[in-house]
């Protein structure tokens, strides 16, 4: 938890130097908004498919960027973030990209060995 304080600190700093089309307020509002939607990401879509998730707020319009591994954790991750406060608009520009399998693991291991 410690970490995640750091981390939006340093987050909100480097924020306000960047940002000058948004007031001081807006600027807040949109950190809360991150910080929000990513704890609610963590606890209801599954904390090994945050690290893959970029999450962005930009005057209360919430851009979801990465990879996960389902249609079914893409469209949760939008729910969730569309369910945070002062969310105005959800952008969803997650990418599904299935983890393999171990059965296409193996098949991919008999063709390299076969090719080599």
């Amino acid at each position: 938890m410690r970490l995640l304080a750091c981390v939006l600190s340093l987050t909100f700093m480097f924020t306000l130097a960047c940002r000058t089309n948004e007031s001081p307020e807006a600027q807040v509002n949109d950190l809360e908004i991150t910080a929000q939607v990513k704890s609610k990401l963590a606890s209801d879509v599954g904390l090994s498919t945050v690290p893959n998730i970029s999450v962005n707020s930009t005057n209360g319009v919430v851009t979801l960027s990465g990879q996960v591994d389902t249609a079914d954790q893409k469209t949760r991750a939008e729910s969730v973030a569309k369910a945070v406060p002062k969310v105005a608009k959800v952008v969803n520009n997650l990418q599904v990209t299935p983890k393999p399998t171990g059965r296409l693991l193996r098949a991919q291991g008999s063709s390299a060995r076969a090719a080599g």
